[in-house]
């Protein structure tokens, strides 16, 4: 055959992937079932937020993952490959009150689009297995989720200092605080004290580290980065006496063998003593209310100027007679974490030093290197984070840090002012939010019986759709009728929580659901079983 015999014609996408498709499609050939014969296996890519468009990011990921379930099937194993969508959020909220679409609307139009999209790619989905999460056959078994963690006493509410988004009228998590701003409305944000709904996550701390040692193909920098989160430290909770008032000042600290370089204690701007006295003193309520601004994040505080404020009180020293230090109202003190108290030891801790240099504090150094004169060694512009031998500490000179802090423990425990502690870093999940647009938390509040859970055949608790956003905050709190039931208990007049989940809480077990997504139970054991975990 003559080269000018060869004809060349281009690849007909529209017509073969199209063909191909409905081909796929009515085969079922991506479809599987838990009766299958052959060994399974489980490809999961995170499921989109439905935002209106698939971008290309949206494209590679879900490409590297189609080419690995494709490739799985092809030797022979039976893939589950689901796709979903994360559909509550603020996006849909703030969607509807800039353009007078319900939220529902918004998010179902969306959906369609983009599920017409990831069609279109050819991607082998078994989207019999489809979930959304604003409807309501996902997010009531969630709600029962929610209710069991209730009845075995892994959930609670309390009064909590949050991260506020004054734009966007809700709490923000502290990875949704970026350089100190909201991560969508990029509004400052504030720190506010509200009551919250929390998941008592910190009880499982151990089991959380204990695991992490199990995963073995993770990235060593990822497993440390999650060990790090969970921060587990051992320590001392130490009580120490305010002169002249008859009050006790409590500190946890991993590093109570420094006590003797101790030149200042500081508490948070949100510590009960703080607070007492800012209502006295104007100097002081505002720098609380500027503080307040920061955030909650300890990436935030790291990065700030140290500042304080000298309360004028003054904190007696426990191993030296008649010894006291100043009190300050430090910005870099987190109520959350330990007792939102701490006694600085500018020698060895930098933010300590930062602080000490700029409100010309003692630096006293209490441990040296080994091999380095004592009476010689000085701390420059960085503090000592080193190894060494105590010194200038009384009791403890010469001694190892292991032997002092045993000394020290065993000295403070004889006293009766300290005990020793584990402490976490990790704080439980704050799961409430102020908006609409999101899955409501089913429990009642009563003012004679308190806070009750929703009868469980009353579930779901849906959403009204007779919502408008004329009014800045959350439109289920000043809705006329909704919020408005009565008490499970006693039948008098009653409220619903009007807070909703965060997202994260839907995002939190849809790969288990995908197991199982049409189950009346939220989760059929044999089916997770079986599929779980995802390879």
């Amino acid at each position: 055959m003559g080269a000018a015999q060869i004809q060349m014609t281009r690849y007909n996408f529209k017509e073969s992937e199209s063909r191909w498709q409905d081909a796929w499609q009515k085969q079922r050939c991506f479809n599987v079932s838990d009766t299958e014969v052959g060994p399974k296996y489980y490809v999961l890519e995170m499921f989109p937020y439905p935002s209106g468009r698939i971008h290309m990011g949206h494209v590679r990921n879900y490409t590297l993952g189609d080419l690995v379930a494709r490739y799985k099937k092809a030797r022979g194993y039976k893939v589950l490959h689901p796709m979903g969508w994360d559909a509550f959020g603020l996006p849909a909220e703030n969607a509807a009150i800039e353009n007078n679409v319900p939220p529902t609307e918004w998010t179902e139009q969306n959906i369609e689009a983009m599920r017409e999209q990831l069609k279109s790619m050819g991607l082998s989905y078994d989207w019999d297995r489809e979930l959304t999460t604003c409807h309501p056959s996902y997010y009531k078994h969630e709600q029962k989720i929610f209710l069991d963690f209730l009845k075995a006493g892994l959930a609670y509410r309390k009064e909590a200092w949050v991260n506020w988004d004054p734009v966007e009228q809700t709490v923000l998590a502290n990875e949704q605080v970026v350089d100190g701003k909201g991560w969508r409305s990029g509004a400052l944000v504030e720190k506010k004290l509200l009551s919250q709904w929390f998941l008592k996550i910190t009880d499982f701390s151990d089991d959380l580290l204990l695991a992490l040692k199990e995963l073995d193909r993770w990235p060593d920098r990822v497993r440390l980065m999650q060990e790090n989160w969970i921060g587990r430290s051992e320590g001392m909770r130490l009580r120490f006496e305010i002169e002249e008032r008859e009050e006790w000042l409590e500190v946890f600290s991993t590093r109570a063998d420094t006590l003797f370089g101790a030149t200042f204690f500081a508490i948070s701007p949100n510590h009960p003593i703080a607070r007492n006295l800012a209502d006295q003193n104007a100097e002081l309520a505002a720098f609380v209310e500027d503080c307040n601004r920061l955030g909650t994040s300890e990436a935030a505080i790291e990065t700030i100027e140290k500042r304080g404020i000298d309360t004028g009180l003054r904190v007696k020293h426990p191993f030296i007679a008649k010894k006291t230090l100043p009190l300050y109202v430090a910005n870099f003190v987190l109520m959350e974490y330990g007792s939102g108290a701490i006694f600085g030891c500018p020698a060895h801790d930098q933010r300590d030093l930062d602080f000490a240099r700029k409100y010309d504090l003692d630096v006293i150094p209490v441990l040296a290197p080994k091999g380095e004169d004592p009476n010689l060694f000085k701390i420059g512009e960085e503090a000592y984070l080193g190894d060494g031998t105590h010194i200038n500490s009384d009791f403890l000179d010469g001694l190892s840090i292991r032997d002092a802090q045993q000394v020290v423990a065993e000295r403070a425990e004889l006293a009766g002012i300290g005990a020793r502690k584990i402490n976490y870093r990790l704080r439980d999940w704050g799961i409430s939010r102020q908006r609409y647009w999101g899955c409501p938390i089913p429990v009642i509040i009563c003012k004679a019986c308190g806070i009750l859970p929703v009868p469980e055949e009353d579930l779901p608790v849906e959403l009204p759709v007779d919502v408008n956003f004329d009014r800045p905050g959350n439109p289920l709190s000043h809705h006329p009728t909704w919020k408005k039931v009565s008490c499970p208990t006693c039948g008098a007049p009653a409220e619903r929580e009007t807070d909703t989940f965060d997202t994260f809480f839907e995002s939190s077990w849809y790969f288990a659901r995908f197991c199982s997504p049409k189950s009346e139970n939220g989760l059929d054991a044999d089916a997770v079983a079986y599929w779980m975990p995802v390879d």
